[in-house]
């Protein structure tokens, strides 16, 4: 059993950045693709980016309104990752989640790719 768990959430102003953090226990993870999704008020969840890695090595995806501004990564030990968000604005102010899917397989933008999932976090960017 994978869990993972969201840190770094907060408030910020417009323009200013936040690291999440996502750190999975249970199992590693070198393997599994990871995502983070956001959920606003309202509104449906939502593909952020993720990172998959293959036998030719790692591969990035990003949705069309954080691509430039946000980045994903993942540490040496490939059991913590992360999203770097600048240029932070009103619009991203949701609840983040990240994700793991065991499947090399699946659309990376689908939630329901995803397997596991931590309890969220919350960004808040004030204008």
């Amino acid at each position: 059993q994978v869990q993972l768990s969201e840190s770094g959430g907060g408030l910020v102003q417009a323009g200013g950045s936040l690291r999440l953090s996502c750190t999975a226990s249970g199992r590693t993870l070198s393997n599994y693709a990871m995502g983070w999704f956001r959920q606003a008020p309202g509104k449906e969840r939502e593909f952020v980016a993720a990172l998959r890695r293959s036998w030719t090595g790692y591969s990035w995806w990003y949705a069309d309104s954080v691509k430039g501004r946000f980045t994903i990564s993942r540490d040496s030990a490939e059991n913590t990752q992360y999203l770097r968000m600048n240029i932070l604005k009103p619009e991203d102010t949701a609840v983040y989640y990240c994700a793991a899917a065991t499947s090399s397989s699946g659309s990376v933008y689908s939630s329901e790719t995803y397997d596991y999932w931590g309890q969220g976090t919350q960004v808040t960017v004030s204008s």
